[in-house]
């Protein structure tokens, strides 16, 4: 069972390096979406406000990430 576990863990750490920046990304889609469909927000705002969300996001994951190694 400890082998499977590692396994798992393995699998999931090649595509989610930084759980909070996954889990932002996916808040971010999640948000956005709601405001096209239920807002009636233009698609290209949305499409805006997505590219600009994910990379605010992530400059906030790397900034992050520089401070963690900087300790």
């Amino acid at each position: 069972m400890n082998m499977i576990r590692l396994v798992v863990k393995e699998l999931v750490g090649m595509f989610v390096d930084d759980g909070n920046l996954a889990l932002l990304a996916v808040v971010l889609i999640a948000v956005v979406t709601a405001a096209v469909k239920l807002l009636a927000l233009p698609p290209l705002a949305g499409g805006c406000l997505l590219l600009v969300g994910c990379l605010a996001i992530l400059v906030e994951s790397a900034r992050r990430a520089a401070r963690g190694a900087g300790r």
